[in-house]
């Protein structure tokens, strides 16, 4: 796998991106993205002229894409600072255990260092046991939190 990298997605791996996004939200028992996220994404991503959202995607040797991570500065009120949240880290299934996990976390954590952010947060399910032990060899701590949405009428 020393040859396959992470690299910043291009508008034209959106369509991939927006394949395993839904690969993603099956993997975690979700509902499924919206139907025109590569659009979506595509607006976020190269649209906007300041865009916030960060996209980097895992690529084979062959130029396959097998996985992404998606993040964005948010605040943190408690600590009156911002970090960077990860709101997807995925890779499909068979790419995993490869040594690519750990190339999309470097490649996270060196986004944040570019955006002159200390510290990434992220979660993921409960039982997602095998990314939870993923995460804590790589460095990371656990906090028990339980996520919630409430939908607005914009």
């Amino acid at each position: 796998m020393s040859a396959a990298r992470v690299r910043h997605a291009e508008r034209s791996d959106l369509p991939r991106v927006a394949e395993l996004a839904a690969q993603h939200a099956e993997y975690e028992r979700a509902a499924p993205p919206v139907p025109d996220l590569a659009g979506r994404l595509a607006v976020l991503l190269f649209d906007d002229p300041a865009p916030r959202l960060c996209c980097l995607v895992a690529e084979l040797p062959d130029g396959e894409l097998v996985g992404y991570a998606t993040c964005a500065p948010e605040l943190s009120t408690w600590e009156g600072r911002e970090y960077l949240h990860m709101d997807c880290l995925f890779l499909a299934p068979g790419h995993r255990g490869l040594g690519l996990g750990p190339l999309m976390m470097d490649a996270v954590a060196d986004r944040a260092r570019s955006l002159g952010l200390a510290e990434v947060q992220w979660q993921t399910p409960a039982w997602n046991d095998g990314a939870i032990r993923f995460y804590a060899r790589n460095g990371a701590l656990g906090t028990d939190k339980r996520r919630f949405s409430l939908r607005v009428n914009p």
